[in-house]
């Protein structure tokens, strides 16, 4: 996979927790760096994923009722 270059500002604060996290783990800061930007890439994705399925749910009209909604929740609460 080609890789780039990519460069921002971190608060030094973030930067020596990095650091240390990095050293008790025996990895470097960039390996660190990576699998967070990774990790985060996952989640955002997912969550665009599950909007547009919800979105094309609700343009196919499989729609729940409010009021069914509103059972469901009251039954969830008294577990």
């Amino acid at each position: 996979m080609d890789k780039q270059t990519v460069s921002f500002r971190l608060d030094s604060r973030k930067v020596t927790t990095l650091d240390t996290l990095a050293e008790a783990l025996d990895r470097d800061r960039s390996y660190l760096l990576t699998e967070a930007v990774t990790a985060y890439l996952d989640v955002q994705q997912w969550h665009v994923n599950q909007i547009k399925a919800g979105i094309r749910q609700a343009d196919a009209g499989e729609l729940i009722d409010h009021a069914q909604v509103r059972k469901r929740l009251a039954i969830w609460r008294r577990r």
